[in-house]
């Protein structure tokens, strides 16, 4: 059994160790049998970076550290450290399955001084480990693969379960964006002898509606510096299409309109607007409490994550004009998946946005749920990658964002649409949670498989 006796022993008694299970230079980690006699040593190969299928290795920092890999050919790097041991000790697939159970993995995440530094292999030499006879380990081994294939089985299919919800949920978005989702209002219109006020018309009602805020705002701005008012005009045309033809051939439905980010916003101003950069907010401005700073990593598939970072006050009062408020939509500007959404939850309180963070707040009389539908579906993803840019690092600057075409519908089945998203959402996410909480139970049942071998109660 594992031990972490006050005194273990020291890479120097291997000294006294028989000959057949012994090379000086070759030795990282003592290996016990339950008799306490000496069975091998193992250590990291600093002579030959060359492995074979029958060889372990062991991943040394990062992410991985602890981490077991065999069945490999090829050569390894630094990251990896390749396991000697005697083979007429040692049957190979039982060091396997040894070093993956918690009598190695504990110690060695407890020994490391930090997942990024990994271990070294004098480390090693204070984890002794269970070792049964090698007559015995083919047998442990044989019975461990075979509950261990019949519970690999179970796992792969929960995985296929997931991803199947995964495509599910992005063929949820993408049949809300394009209007196969609800019944739509044209359809419903017809159906119940009514008129209904089509995306166009909105969508023009919202131009008049930005364009007079507008001109209130320059007149209020040259009465305050003491200038006459100009009498100004608003211009109440706007292009159905978004200004591009050629999305004319793609088509959409009836009642439907194409438009822009722009032509969606609110009428106030920094209705979008993306964070400050450069000097303005650095990392040693984050101090451990005080108003949040919203940044790419709270940006997720259309959710919000809770990801913490904060600012002073003074600090926040002096970013005040990229604020950012609950039921906002921010938007990625930079890395994968782009557009990126989410919407702001309440709980957040006082925020900004970081830079390659916008920030977008809808006109009232668009559904800012329906948009991050949208945002967050393939189609509309894949008709933007054609302007993302950036190599390594996606990204699209404020005008570009600002230039997205969205699907835009009447506004009471984009109401209808953000309702069945959710309802669907719904059913996924507890199905995501049940296929998790199942694979939760298949490692542990793993762990339990591997315990019970190296104790000798399989």
């Amino acid at each position: 059994m594992f031990r972490a006796e006050a005194n273990p022993p020291n890479p120097s008694s291997v000294m006294n160790l028989p000959r057949a299970t012994y090379n000086s230079s070759r030795f990282a980690i003592l290996v016990k049998d339950r008799s306490r006699r000496s069975f091998a040593i193992v250590r990291e190969d600093s002579i030959s970076k060359r492995c074979t299928e029958n060889d372990v290795l062991i991943a040394r920092y990062g992410a991985s550290l602890g981490r077991i890999v065999t069945g490999r050919k090829g050569a390894y790097n630094v990251a990896l450290a390749k396991v000697i041991f005697d083979r007429d000790q040692f049957f190979h697939r039982y060091l396997f399955h040894l070093l993956q159970t918690e009598f190695f993995q504990t110690p060695i995440h407890m020994i490391s001084r930090s997942a990024q530094n990994g271990f070294n292999k004098g480390d090693l030499a204070e984890i002794w480990l269970p070792v049964a006879p090698p007559d015995e380990q083919r047998r442990i081994v044989a019975e461990i693969e075979k509950q261990l294939t019949r519970l690999d089985a179970g796992v792969a299919s929960l995985k296929r379960v997931q991803a199947a919800l995964k495509r599910y949920r992005a063929s949820v978005l993408k049949a809300a964006c394009e209007g196969r989702l609800v019944p739509t209002e044209a359809e419903l219109a017809r159906q119940e002898g009514r008129t209904y006020e089509s995306a166009a018309e909105l969508l023009k009602r919202l131009r008049v509606r930005y364009e007079s805020h507008q001109v209130c705002v320059r007149r209020d701005r040259s009465r305050a510096s003491g200038r006459t008012p100009k009498n100004e005009k608003f211009q109440h045309d706007v292009s159905v299409s978004g200004g591009l033809s050629d999305l004319k051939s793609e088509g959409i439905q009836e009642g439907w309109v194409w438009a822009t980010i722009e032509q969606l916003r609110s009428p106030e101003s920094n209705s979008i607007t993306d964070g400050p950069f450069g000097s303005n907010l650095k990392t040693e401005h984050y101090t451990a409490s005080g108003p949040r700073v919203i940044r790419l990593q709270n940006v997720g598939e259309g959710v919000f994550i809770d990801a913490l970072a904060h600012i002073s006050q003074e600090h926040f009062i002096r970013l005040a004009k990229h604020r950012v408020f609950a039921g906002d939509l921010v938007i990625a500007a930079l890395g994968e998946n782009l557009p990126r959404s989410c919407i702001v939850p309440e709980s957040v309180g006082d925020a900004i946005v970081k830079a390659d963070c916008i920030r977008f707040r809808p006109d009232a009389a668009i559904s800012i749920s329906y948009l991050n539908c949208a945002l967050n579906s393939e189609p509309i993803r894949k008709r933007t990658k054609t302007i993302v840019h950036g190599v390594g690092r996606p990204r699209l600057n404020l005008s570009e964002i600002k230039s997205i075409l969205l699907p835009i519908p009447p506004a009471p089945e984009q109401q209808r649409i953000s309702e069945e998203v959710e309802r669907r959402f719904s059913i996924i996410e507890e199905l995501e949670n049940t296929v998790a909480s199942s694979l939760k139970r298949a490692e542990r049942l793993r762990q339990s498989i591997l315990y019970s071998a190296f104790t000798g109660k399989l």
